[in-house]
């Protein structure tokens, strides 16, 4: 059985054939995004060794910096005890947000405020020119 065949026997799509995966920088532990898989993406990641995801808006396939050049190297793909999340170590070139902020996890609750505790880094101008 290939890598790919026993990570979709392990993997729990939901109703809509998607798993959600949280990219983590694989270092340092940083969290950088969540964003959605399907088996295709999967694959493609497994494959190649750079990051693919699913994008429910536009419904295809979305290569991780394939327009920004933000790419994310696969370091490590996990599946969770319950099959239904994954967990992709990866190696982050640059930002990985589209606001160009390093993480998609920029905003915390604080007291009674949401308060930015990451600035961004690169205009998003300059990542998506």
């Amino acid at each position: 059985m290939s890598t790919f065949d026993a990570a979709l026997a392990a993997i729990k799509f939901n109703e809509d054939g998607l798993v959600p995966a949280i990219a983590q920088q694989h270092d340092s532990g940083e969290v950088l995004m969540m964003a959605w898989m399907n088996a295709e993406a999967v694959r493609e990641t497994l494959e190649t060794g750079h990051v693919c995801y699913w994008s429910r808006s536009r419904q295809g396939l979305w290569r991780k910096g394939e327009t920004s050049g933000q790419q994310q190297r696969l370091k490590e793909l996990l599946i969770d005890c319950d099959g239904d999340t994954l967990l992709v170590k990866v190696d982050q070139d640059g930002v990985a947000c589209h606001t160009g902020r390093r993480t998609c996890f920029y905003t915390a609750a604080r007291g009674d405020d949401l308060v930015e505790v990451e600035q961004v880094r690169i205009d998003p101008k300059e990542l998506y020119k």
